[in-house]
């Protein structure tokens, strides 16, 4: 197993070299490049990746913990199983992401791009999704308690059965939006009823 601990890297391109299970401790990368690279079961902790490129990249099984995605590119990566622990993702796409059976810990998932994602029953609880694009996204029976999900856009979302007692939801436009059996506290009730021309008193 390869241990990289406060380690560099610039615009270094990783995408040829195999990093199954290795172990990345307050390593800082800079627009580098792991586009269709093998990182299956790699660990990360206390990492920070500015404007990185892991599309098309095996990270299945990996787990991050406390590291910073900022601004990188997941399209059709396999995130398979992955696990992120109180991780920041601003900016990040995951366009056509597999994210079958991701855990999703806290965090800031602020400005990301996750539309049409399947995050059906997943734990969500406390993680912000700040003005996140989440059109399409299917989030049923999804725990959302006390998320920020402030301006996030979620058009023809399905959260059908999904729990968002106590999230932040100003801004959002709920025209679309599918929420049959969704649980909402009464200051919700309320936005949602105002987005269709209710007149609440």
């Amino acid at each position: 197993m390869n241990v990289f601990t406060d380690e560099h890297y610039e615009l270094v391109d990783f995408g040829d070299r195999d990093l199954k299970e290795a172990q990345f401790i307050r390593c800082t990368f800079e627009r580098c490049s792991f586009a269709s690279g093998s990182l299956e079961e790699i660990e990360t902790s206390g990492c920070r990746f500015n404007s990185c490129d892991f599309r098309g990249a095996a990270l299945n099984a990996s787990l991050h913990t406390e590291t910073a995605f900022l601004n990188c590119q997941f399209g059709e990566a396999n995130l398979f199983v992955a696990k992120f622990d109180r991780c920041k993702l601003t900016g990040s796409d995951f366009v056509k992401a597999q994210l079958d059976g991701i855990t999703i810990v806290q965090g800031d998932w602020s400005y990301v791009n996750l539309r049409h994602a399947r995050l059906t029953k997943q734990d969500l609880r406390g993680v912000a999704f700040f003005e996140a694009d989440l059109a399409g996204a299917n989030l049923e029976k999804a725990d959302l308690r006390k998320a920020d999900l402030s301006r996030a856009n979620l058009g023809q979302a399905k959260l059908s059965g999904a729990d968002l007692r106590g999230a932040e939801v100003d801004g959002v436009n709920w025209l679309n939006v599918e929420v049959k059996g969704v649980r909402m506290d009464n200051a919700q009730a309320v936005a949602f009823l105002r987005c269709y021309g209710a007149k609440v008193e």
